[in-house]
Formats: structure tokens, C-alpha cells, sequence
């Protein structure tokens, strides 16, 4: 790992490495220049992020082509209706000389994606809970740390919702971005199929290690911020907030529920992040609104009266934008 004399030359250094991850992650992933943008932010603001999109889009290749250029762990682990919790944290065994052991799950990594994770039960799905707020596992009264850096990068499927089970709000908040994948461009498509129906594999190399990670992140906590930015973001989290004295009239009007205040932290720490990847050295309010979408989308919950109307989440986020 590189020592930095500075925090501007590491700030210097985070938006080269970014440029080469984006660079590397091109050869495999086409059209979803946003989509890397936002699930790289997370990870250098120690966020986990939801991926969500209708089948073919690429979800779960885009997780394991990023993990390609971390040198880290990586597991992947596919959601299904008869999935224990044991299946994911681990167990204990009893071995040879009949001594209880335990034996980790694939949580014990550094980046897990969980596959199609509406697709489990609500008891399945609580055990990634602590596991992505407090970075352990407890397993018979035994609190087990996990390894650091650890991302959950969680992907879900809209549309078929038979046999599903959606995430409750509570867990839904742990995650810093709800991501939508859209379809591709007809030209991102052509590159998409021309990349896809060859013989040729791309070879993929490891840019960032565990410890530039770690060393990153620290780096993205230390960023400069001005009153005015954290007054913006707070105040932007408090609109979204019906029935309140600073709601706006949207609110009010369809929203039965607003975000809470884990979204004006990770609207601060996510505003620094891209303000580094975008080559400066404190974020602005401009970069407050280009990480508020993901942010708020899963935060806010609509009213009877948007859904009748066909208000979306994005359309009210934008309104207050």
C-alpha cells in the first residue's frame, strides 16, 4: 500500500485509481457508466448497495466484474425460498474429538453478493442485518468479527413478485443506494452482443487491495465539508418528511413516510466521495444532488393517493431537487 504525504495526494490518488477501475470494468460491463459510478462510491464510503432490475441486465455480472478488479474476497451467494440463516453466517459443528467448531458461512468475505435477495424469507434475510450494520455475526452466543473491508451488494428482480418476499424498511435502510438498472442504449447493445458472442475473454486486473480500501475510505471521512452543504442535505431529508414544520408540499401531499436521518449522513459522506471522483477536494451541493436519488428512493414511502395518481419515489425526489 502506498504511503500519501498528503490528504490532497491521496485525494489525487483516489480519482486515478477511480479512473483505472472504470477504465478495466469498460471491457467487460457496456452502458452502465452510472450504475459502476454509484456501486464504487459505496464502496469507498463503507456502503452497501441494492441492484435492482429486470432480468438479462447484467446485475449480477456487473458485482463479480467489480470484485475482479478488488483484490479481495469475494461470495456469491443465490437467495432461494428454503434458505437458512445458518446458510449464510455459518454453524457450529461438532468435529472429529467432538468438540463444537465453527465453521463460517459466506458472509466471511470481503464483498458478498446476495443474489436475488427477495427471494428468501424475512428470517433469512435478518441475518445479513447485523452482518451489514455492525460488520459481526452472533452464532450461539459467540460474536464473530468480519473480515474488513465488507460490502453486500444485493440484487432484485421487480418484476416477478409471486414467491417473493419484499425487504422490510428496516433493512431496506442498511442499504446506502437503491440502484435501477435500465435497458441499454441500441448502440450499447451492439457492443453488449459483439463483446458477448465471441471466443475472446477479457482478463481482468486487480487495481485497488484490501488496505488502499480501507485507507481510501478513511480518506473519503476526512473530506472537508461547509455548513451550507450539510444545512442543504439535512434540510432536503427534512422536506421528504410529511406532516413536519419544514415538509414540503409534495410530502404532504403523497408521502405517508419520509427518510430518516441515516439519509442525511450518507447524503454527506456520499457527496464527499464523488466530489474526489470528480477531481475536487470538498463537495458542493451539486454533489449532494447527483447521490440523492439513490439515496431517497428506498427511504420515502408513498401514500394511497401517489399510487393512485401514478406518482413515483423518483418523481418526488426530483420535484424537491
Amino acid at each position: 500500500m502506498t504511503q500519501f504525504t498528503s490528504d490532497k495526494e491521496a485525494a489525487d490518488a483516489l480519482h486515478n485509481s477511480y479512473r483505472e477501475l472504470t477504465s478495466e470494468i469498460s471491457k467487460v460491463i457496456v452502458g452502465q457508466d452510472e450504475v459502476v459510478r454509484l456501486v464504487l462510491t459505496a464502496v469507498f464510503c463503507q456502503g452497501h448497495c441494492l441492484l435492482v432490475g429486470v432480468p438479462g441486465l447484467a446485475k449480477t455480472l456487473l458485482i463479480q466484474t467489480i470484485a475482479s478488479t478488488l483484490d479481495m474476497s469475494f461470495n456469491r451467494v443465490q437467495f432461494t425460498p428454503d434458505l437458512m440463516p445458518s446458510d449464510i453466517v455459518g454453524a457450529e459443528t461438532l468435529d472429529k474429538d467432538r468438540n463444537f467448531r465453527f465453521v463460517t458461512g459466506p458472509v466471511f468475505a470481503n464483498i458478498v453478493l446476495a443474489d436475488e435477495i427477495n427471494r428468501t424469507p424475512p428470517k433469512t434475510q435478518a441475518a445479513l442485518l447485523e452482518a451489514m450494520q455492525e460488520h459481526a455475526v452472533t452464532v450461539a452466543g459467540h460474536k464473530y468479527d468480519l473480515p474488513r473491508p465488507f460490502f453486500v451488494l444485493a440484487t432484485q428482480n421487480p418484476i416477478e413478485q409471486e414467491g417473493t418476499y419484499p425487504l422490510p424498511e428496516a433493512q431496506l435502510d442498511r442499504f446506502m443506494f437503491n440502484i435501477t438498472l435500465g435497458y441499454p442504449s441500441y448502440e450499447s447493445e451492439l457492443q453488449i452482443v459483439k463483446n458477448t458472442t465471441g471466443a475472446a475473454v477479457n482478463q481482468l486486473r486487480k487495481i485497488l487491495h484490501a488496505d488502499d480500501i480501507l485507507a481510501f475510505q478513511q480518506l473519503v471521512r476526512r473530506v472537508p465539508v461547509t455548513d451550507n452543504v450539510v444545512e442543504y442535505a439535512v434540510k432536503l431529508v427534512h422536506q421528504t418528511r410529511p406532516n413536519m414544520p419544514m415538509a414540503s408540499k409534495q410530502a404532504n401531499q403523497f408521502l405517508e413516510w419520509g427518510a430518516g436521518p441515516r439519509a442525511s449522513q450518507h447524503l454527506i459522506v456520499g457527496a464527499k466521495c464523488n466530489a474526489i471522483l470528480n477531481g475536487k477536494y470538498s463537495p458542493d451541493i451539486e454533489d449532494v444532488q447527483e447521490v440523492a436519488l439513490p439515496i431517497l428512493r428506498h427511504r420515502i414511502v408513498r401514500n394511497f393517493k401517489a399510487e393512485a395518481e401514478g406518482v413515483t419515489e423518483e418523481h418526488l425526489i426530483r420535484e424537491l431537487l
